[in-house]
């Protein structure tokens, strides 16, 4: 069997492709995942995804479509977790380039159809923000999801939406989604997780970490992002959905507004009228900022201090948890410097690591850290 599987909004959608490749398919001829690159500033200090040209080691696979090999790097200042995600797991990765907009992401589409004859096509977005409409106030990325949406509906073969762990991105709450999804496809356990394991240890996307992190029996309230945003962990977290995909178009006013547009300032534009804003003008203005900040010194008294202080601060708001991510950017942090800061609470207080989240106890822990 061929299948390809599509990262709706690539980052953690690629390392869940590759959990659920396993989970629903045994791990037969691993799939093709098509994916764009585009890791946000904690990992690529340049806004918005990377195309073909911000690489080298690429292969082609179409003539628009090119694998990631695990010896293919960024070219810098860029930067991108796919040759990481290619050594370390039996999927091929491919390059979904949106700057031709819908029209060239259709055309990619078409072109590893022809190419690989695939048995089935999914259409994966962990969290469920493909399924907005546009104007949801807590929505905060749905560029990349509206893109791959628009582009799959007009692909003239049948794919199958699926959305796992709804309301995990921290954008549009599980209750709003409820009546948007369809049949239950799988519900991931801590088996399911086993193949991306490793990779779950240094990725740093927030969703599929918190979406690892319900299917292994985490249950709470977890802060992410640098807003701070609170997430909760329940039963419905590790579940996969599966969704109409003409239902989710005919909702979301971005995909069809831009199923005709040649280039991503199109796409952009789109964004800005129909959802008030472009998430990688956030980026542009995040990226700027952090810019002309000066770096931070990895000091760890410091940073245990700092760490006391989070800790005391989400307990009274009733945060159970939280990602490495949000630490690094609570703590001021540049986002090279977040394993180090792992490795540094691990040492100290390994209990708290519920993989891979960091739990905030219930009373308070710092005299017990090994400094």
């Amino acid at each position: 069997m061929t299948r390809l599987i599509v990262a709706a909004g690539g980052g953690g959608d690629a390392v869940a492709a590759a959990m659920l490749d396993t989970a629903l398919y045994g791990g037969e001829a691993p799939a093709v995942v098509l994916t764009y690159a585009w890791d946000r500033l904690l990992v690529d200090p340049v806004p918005g995804p990377r195309g073909p040209a911000n690489f080298t080691g690429l292969r082609p696979l179409t003539r628009s479509v090119q694998t990631v090999p695990a010896d293919a790097e960024p070219i810098a200042p860029a930067g991108s977790t796919l040759p990481r995600l290619a050594a370390e797991l039996p999927q091929t990765f491919a390059l979904l380039d949106p700057h031709h907009g819908a029209d060239g992401m259709v055309r990619q589409l078409e072109e590893i159809v022809q190419h690989l004859e695939p048995d089935s096509i999914d259409l994966l977005d962990v969290g469920g923000d493909i399924l907005a409409q546009g104007d949801e106030p807590t929505l905060r990325s749905p560029l990349a999801d509206a893109l791959t949406l628009a582009a799959c509906c007009e692909l003239n073969f049948p794919v199958r939406l699926l959305v796992a762990g709804p309301g995990l991105d921290g954008e549009l709450p599980a209750d709003a989604l409820r009546d948007r999804l369809g049949p239950v496809a799988l519900t991931l356990t801590a088996e399911h997780i086993t193949p991306v394991s490793s990779v779950l240890e240094w990725h740093p996307s927030e969703a599929t970490a918190m979406l690892a992190a319900t299917a292994r029996g985490a249950r709470g309230l977890c802060e992410v992002r640098d807003a701070g945003l609170p997430v909760p962990l329940t039963d419905d977290g590790p579940v996969v959905y599966e969704v109409d995909l003409d239902e989710a178009l005919n909702r979301n006013q971005l995909a069809r507004a831009i199923l005709a547009t040649e280039n991503l300032h199109q796409v952009e534009q789109h964004s800005r009228e129909i959802c008030g804003f472009s998430e990688i003008d956030y980026e542009r203005n995040k990226a700027s900022w952090l810019g002309s900040q000066p770096v931070q010194k990895l000091d760890a008294a410091a940073v245990l201090h700092q760490l006391d202080e989070f800790e005391t601060d989400a307990r009274s708001r009733g945060i159970t948890h939280t990602t490495f991510r949000r630490l690094t950017e609570a703590f001021g942090l540049s986002g090279n410097q977040r394993q180090d800061l792992r490795a540094l609470l691990l040492s100290g207080r390994p209990e708290q690591y519920q993989a891979p989240l960091w739990r905030i106890p219930s009373g308070s822990l710092s005299n017990n850290f090994l400094y």
